[in-house]
């Protein structure tokens, strides 16, 4: 299966042109700017009209309009994990968002906790800590997500949040894939990730 990945688009995913071929998009998180209902609208509707066989997303700190909500009406084919899992090809897919609801909660402790562990695909909004989490000599990934790591056989861990740290690496046979698509100051743009599995 070939996963095309994106995250971070932060309002831009109309500059993004020509993607790649894939059998699967991924966006894991940040597709708006400060939240508001009207960015999630744009993005939905671009994402949906994407030309994938199938479309997941999920939700970053930046997407806060969507805390809580129920979506409804997306073609059969576009996904929105919240703690939740899609089968694609007998392929697992989990999603886990950030709403800084939960992080300032234990809410976010118990989301990562209760990642099925026969999961094959994760994503996260935010890294593992020490993961292409690096930026200004700090790992801002996330301790916890790097504990859960350790119970799990995942062929991919799909994240962004950090946007210096845009790549892919691979580590005891699981590939790590930050999505970020806008480099930091906004005017240019990284290429997707593509993740063969």
């Amino acid at each position: 299966m070939k996963i095309l990945h994106l995250s971070d688009t932060h309002g831009a995913h109309h500059r993004l042109r020509n993607l790649p071929d894939a059998d699967v998009v991924v966006h894991s998180g940040d597709f708006c700017m400060v939240g508001e209902k009207r960015e999630a609208l744009d993005f939905l509707n671009w994402f949906c009209d994407l030309p994938y066989r199938h479309k997941i997303f999920i939700c970053g700190n930046h997407d806060s309009c969507l805390y809580g909500a129920n979506i409804n009406g997306l073609d059969e084919n576009v996904h929105y994990l919240c703690n939740s899992g899609i089968e694609i090809d007998r392929l697992k897919f989990y999603g886990v968002p950030m709403f800084t609801e939960d992080c300032i909660s234990d809410r976010q402790t118990r989301n990562y906790a209760n990642i099925p562990t026969d999961t094959d695909v994760l994503i996260t909004h935010s890294p593992a800590y020490g993961i292409l989490d690096f930026d200004d000599d700090i790992n801002y990934g996330s301790e916890e997500i790097l504990m859960k790591l350790s119970d799990l056989h995942l062929k991919a861990h799909l994240f962004g949040h950090i946007h210096r740290q845009h790549g892919i690496t691979e580590q005891n046979g699981t590939i790590s894939s930050n999505g970020a698509i806008i480099i930091d100051d906004y005017s240019k743009l990284n290429s997707p990730n593509i993740i063969e599995i």
